[in-house]
């Protein structure tokens, strides 16, 4: 019984691609011995164009062994799910990889490929300019375009990634090339069909668009995301406006005569300039841009004492409490107070709030915070809803005389806020300022 990732059987030694391997492998035995510093600068700038054509030969009958293997089902005979899967298994890659390395395999099979499957095994394109290639062609109107058109459409993207050629095009140029190849071949189908391919592609990229988030326990957040091409270059240019030397000259010496890094300076790297740039660009939004949450503009929300806010003159200061959770110390808590477009909500020494700072014009919002603090979110007993998807109640109805005063609101779900609403039920609020619905009999 052959048990899955055990070692293969021997195989016969007769077929050309089985002595292929061997004569490799021997020869990688060979070159692994070899030290490259000895090599000449003359010897060095020959053989790594030479390296990597015969990688792009090898990866082609990688692909044309990987493509065999799968028509037959290697994978069966140690019932792998499928010859991927053992193939991923067998050699530590991940599944997804494999599957995809299958695919391509499978797509350079097709006849209708046989320019891109020659060029690959020639070693005049890569797998990389290879699978642009295919996109490329692929992605052509065939139904709209006259017989032949689709295969001169590949050889000319093979001739502009010919790695003997004069052009050379990498993956990306390549792309754009494959993008506009109908104004080269059929100029009057050119624009309707960039025009149908970019939007395929936008609708892609948005629904695929993701961001993610986590604390690392060590007072940073890690993430990462994908958006599509248009918003990633509004947040570049934003990036780069906070991030360029006259800006930062500026907010350092409150001069914007500086255009580049002084004499001696030491330039800071884009990726450090960058984050430094991101969290100028998150702390100083003004509630105009912001996004409405609960009625008010989506900020956060410092909760600290007085004495902190006055910088702890007592001897005594403790850290600041965001309405997320969170805690920041109170230095970086009066640092935002004075500049940053956050809300401070200070608490006396009865931890009643003394004072909401508004970043909105009109009353209302510091209200509704007001209760968001008090209450934590909707205050209906046994409910979880955050504070900015509750609407608040006005517990007198505006109807009958009601203020719209923090005393005289409460906040409540959309649901319970429903239930507040209906005759059939009644609601009491206890000490802690929780409601209970109970109904009328």
């Amino acid at each position: 019984m052959t048990v899955l990732g055990s070692a293969p059987p021997p195989v016969p030694t007769g077929h050309p691609l089985v002595r292929f391997t061997e004569a490799l492998e021997a020869l990688l035995d060979d070159a692994g011995a070899a030290n490259a510093w000895t090599m000449s600068p003359a010897e060095l700038q020959a053989m790594l164009p030479r390296i990597t054509r015969a990688r792009a030969r090898l990866d082609e009958v990688e692909l044309r062994v990987l493509r065999e293997a799968d028509r037959q089902s290697v994978g069966d005979t140690v019932g792998a799910a499928d010859t991927p899967a053992w193939w991923a298994h067998v050699t530590g890659q991940r599944p997804a990889a494999a599957k995809g390395t299958a695919r391509l395999a499978s797509r350079l099979d097709d006849d209708n490929h046989a320019t891109t499957r020659s060029a690959l095994a020639a070693g005049r394109v890569r797998v990389d300019q290879a699978t642009v290639i295919l996109d490329a062609v692929e992605a052509l109107p065939t139904e709209l375009l006259p017989p032949g058109i689709t295969t001169d459409a590949e050889a000319h993207l093979v001739h502009l990634a010919d790695l003997d050629g004069e052009t050379r095009f990498d993956a990306k140029a390549l792309r754009i090339a494959g993008r506009k190849i109908l104004e080269v071949l059929a100029p009057d189908l050119a624009e309707a069909h960039e025009a149908a391919v970019l939007e395929r592609e936008e609708r892609e990229a948005a629904a695929a668009a993701v961001l993610t988030m986590r604390p690392d326990g060590h007072g940073s957040m890690l993430g990462r995301f994908r958006i599509p091409v248009l918003h990633g270059e509004i947040l570049a240019k934003h990036l780069n406006a906070i991030a360029a030397p006259r800006h930062q000259h500026a907010v350092a010496t409150g001069s914007a005569t500086s255009e580049a890094v002084e004499p001696g300076e030491t330039r800071v790297a884009k990726p450090l300039r960058w984050g430094q740039a991101f969290l100028e660009y998150l702390e100083t939004r003004d509630a105009a841009g912001m996004p409405k949450a609960g009625g008010v503009p989506a900020s956060v929300v410092v909760t600290m004492t007085l004495e902190s806010l006055l910088g702890g003159l007592s001897g005594h200061e403790t850290a600041a409490t965001l309405d997320t959770g969170e805690v920041i110390s109170a230095g970086t808590a009066r640092r935002l107070a004075c500049e940053a477009g956050i809300i401070p909500a200070v608490l006396g020494s009865g931890s009643q709030p003394l004072d909401l700072g508004r970043k909105a014009r009109f009353h209302t919002p510091a209200q509704r915070i007001a209760i968001a603090l008090r209450d934590g979110g909707c205050a209906a007993v046994g409910c979880d809803w955050p504070p900015g998807m509750c609407p608040i109640h006005h517990k007198t109805p505006w109807s009958r005389g009601g203020s719209t005063t923090v005393e005289d609101g409460v906040m409540l779900c959309p649901r319970h806020h429903t239930l507040a609403h209906d005759c059939r039920y009644q609601l009491k609020t206890d000490k802690r300022g929780k409601v209970t619905f109970s109904r009328r009999t």
